[in-house]
């Protein structure tokens, strides 16, 4: 008796023939006769699946891709700047599967933009990660004299970084060198710790500060 296919296995694989066919041919390409063709599946399993619309297809395989970038493997230092370099290098495509997946969220974030169903999900990931680059950023400048608008706008400078990334990688052929993206990171933290005076000098100056009549 044949064994009975995995559902989750074929919804990966369906999420999987999503992704290859945006990076290939761009969002609006994908159709249940192209899933179908990539995966093998007739696009009656599909529909098994997934419904009778390429929709439910698509909404899934963004939860994939999502997913699939929260729940990579990244290792921390102990350092509270070099932690911001291993999050940001985190978040850069540089692999060839990580590159197709970017390119994939891009697209679905393009979209979201007249689609108050896909926005909802992709705002809550990106004010997730933007609170998670102002955190490390506030221990990294724990005894650094900075008031809480300043750390917003340099945290909002990283978040870009990250954003930026993003979507040059997705315009290029090759993934992100991760040597590159950690130099660009480390050299923009290290540009912001030396412009700002530590939190024992910046009392100093103020104790040594007289007023003038």
């Amino acid at each position: 008796m044949p064994k009975r296919a995995n559902p989750d296995i074929r919804r990966e694989r369906v999420a999987d023939a999503v992704i290859e066919e945006i990076a290939a041919h761009g969002i609006r390409s994908v159709t249940l006769a192209r899933i179908s063709a990539r995966t093998g599946l007739a696009i009656g399993s599909i529909r098994h699946y997934f419904g009778d619309t390429v929709r439910e297809v698509m909404r899934f395989t963004l939860g994939v891709v999502l997913q699939r970038a929260a729940s990579r493997d990244v290792k921390m230092s102990d350092d509270p700047v070099a932690r911001i370099v291993d999050v940001i290098a985190f978040t850069a495509p540089t692999s060839e599967q990580e590159r197709k997946e970017n390119i994939a969220l891009v697209e679905y974030r393009v979209m979201a933009r007249t689609d108050a169903e896909l926005a909802s999900e992709i705002a809550a990931t990106s004010l997730a990660g933007a609170e998670v680059i102002r955190s490390l950023l506030r221990d990294a400048l724990a005894d650094r004299a900075i008031d809480e608008e300043a750390l917003h706008r340099e945290a909002l400078l990283l978040f870009a970084l990250v954003e930026g990334f993003s979507f040059s990688s997705a315009l290029f052929s090759a993934p992100l060198n991760e040597a590159d993206v950690r130099a660009v990171v480390t050299a923009t933290v290290r540009r912001l710790l030396d412009a700002l005076p530590s939190s024992g000098e910046a009392v100093e100056g103020a104790a040594g500060t007289e007023l003038v009549p």
